[in-house]
C-alpha cells in the first residue's frame, strides 16, 4: 500500500430507506441492508489499518419518523449491541464500542445494551467505533457548555476556550476523512465541531451499496488533497 491511511474515518450512513425503495420493499426494510453493510465496513478498516471509526446511525430529528421505523430500528440497535456484547463476528476480541449522544432519549433496555457492550469492550484495541446515536452537532456543543457550567459554579469565563470545550465533548477525536454515501451534499449537524478541518467525500451511492473500492477511493483521494490546517 502506497498511500497513507487515515487514523480516523467518520461516515454518515446515508440510503437505506432509498435502497429498500429499489427493492421494492418497505423503507424501514433498508435499515437492516445497511447494518449488515457496517459488519464489511469494520473488516475493511481493519485490514486497511483504521483505527477509529465514528458512524452518523440516527440523528436526534430521527425521533421524528413514523413510530414503526423507530421502534424497528430500536429493535436492531438493542439486538446488534447484545451481539457485540456477546463479542460475536468481527468484534470478537477486537472493537472497542462507544456510543455518543443524548443516550437518555432512548428506551431503558437500549440504554443498558449500549452502557454494557462499552464495558464489555472497553479493552479492544484493534478498532475504536464511535456509534452516534440520538445525536446532533450542535446538541453536543450544548450538552458540553451544561457540563462545564455544572462543573463550576464560579467558572471565569475567561477561562473558556476551545480546549475546555472539546474535552466536554461527546467525541474528542478529529476525524481526517469524513465521507457521507448517499448523493447528498450537506454536513446534516454531523460532528459540527469536529470536522472543521476534515476531508469531506460525497459518494453517490447509497449506504448499502457502499464498497471497499468506494472507501479506497476516498482514501487516495484523501492522499491528494493538500491539508494546510489554515496555514
Amino acid at each position: 500500500m502506497d498511500f497513507d491511511v487515515p487514523r480516523h474515518v467518520a461516515l454518515v450512513l446515508d440510503g437505506n430507506r432509498r435502497y429498500a425503495k429499489k427493492l421494492g420493499l418497505p423503507p424501514w426494510k433498508g435499515h437492516e441492508y445497511g447494518l449488515r453493510k457496517l459488519e464489511e465496513l469494520f473488516k475493511w478498516c481493519m485490514e486497511l489499518g483504521v483505527k477509529e471509526l465514528t458512524l452518523y446511525c440516527f440523528s436526534t430529528e430521527n425521533f421524528r419518523r413514523t413510530k414503526q421505523e423507530v421502534d424497528y430500528l430500536f429493535n436492531l440497535f438493542w439486538h446488534e449491541f447484545n451481539k457485540m456484547e456477546e463479542g460475536k463476528g468481527v468484534f470478537k476480541n477486537k472493537v472497542k464500542v462507544n456510543v455518543i449522544g443524548r443516550i437518555y432519549m432512548f428506551p431503558k433496555k437500549m440504554q443498558k445494551a449500549m452502557l454494557e457492550v462499552m464495558q464489555k469492550t472497553r479493552k479492544n484495541n484493534k478498532l475504536a467505533v464511535n456509534f452516534a446515536l440520538a445525536y446532533g452537532g450542535r446538541q453536543e456543543i450544548v450538552d458540553a457548555f451544561k457540563k462545564i457550567l455544572r462543573s463550576s459554579k464560579r467558572l471565569n469565563p475567561d477561562k473558556i476556550d476551545e480546549n475546555l470545550i472539546t474535552k466536554n465533548l461527546y467525541l474528542q477525536s478529529e476525524p481526517d476523512i469524513l465521507i457521507r454515501p448517499g448523493g447528498e451534499i450537506r454536513t446534516s449537524n454531523f460532528l459540527t465541531w469536529q470536522s472543521i478541518y476534515s476531508e469531506w467525500f460525497f459518494v453517490n451511492k447509497l449506504w448499502p451499496e457502499f464498497t471497499k473500492q468506494d472507501l479506497m477511493n476516498c482514501i487516495e483521494e484523501f492522499n491528494e488533497r493538500g491539508r494546510r490546517f489554515g496555514r
